[in-house]
């Protein structure tokens, strides 16, 4: 795997401040369970991630709504482009482009090798 990201722990407490708004599924790194780091400010969620950061392989890459192959496609992710890794699932990673989106899966075969 590769660095962890430059993202800073929120100051001052977390917490609801009044009703949210859910956002479409896609559009930012936020799932039921976790959440990217850069989000703890506006979403409450069990688990916050600091994200690795990776590239995608030699081809591109498509990001999927859900870890399936048949899912909708959020967006195409160019080679050499970069993705913020946040889980991993079997043959499928969650992550993003970055904080404010788009975030998806991606088959694990389509990250470049890391460097040892």
């Amino acid at each position: 795997m590769s660095d962890a990201a430059q993202y800073r722990v929120p100051d001052g407490v977390l917490g609801l401040k009044g009703p949210m708004v859910r956002p479409q599924p896609g559009s930012l790194p936020l799932r039921g369970d976790l959440a990217h780091i850069a989000l703890a400010d506006r979403y409450l969620v069990a688990h916050y991630v600091v994200p690795q950061m990776a590239m995608i392989g030699g081809n591109p890459a498509e990001l999927k709504l859900a870890a399936d192959a048949a899912s909708e496609t959020i967006a195409s992710l160019p080679a050499g482009s970069t993705f913020e890794l946040l889980d991993f699932a079997g043959d499928w990673c969650w992550g993003c482009v970055g904080p404010d989106g788009p975030a998806g899966y991606i088959p694990k075969e389509a990250l470049a090798p890391t460097k040892p």
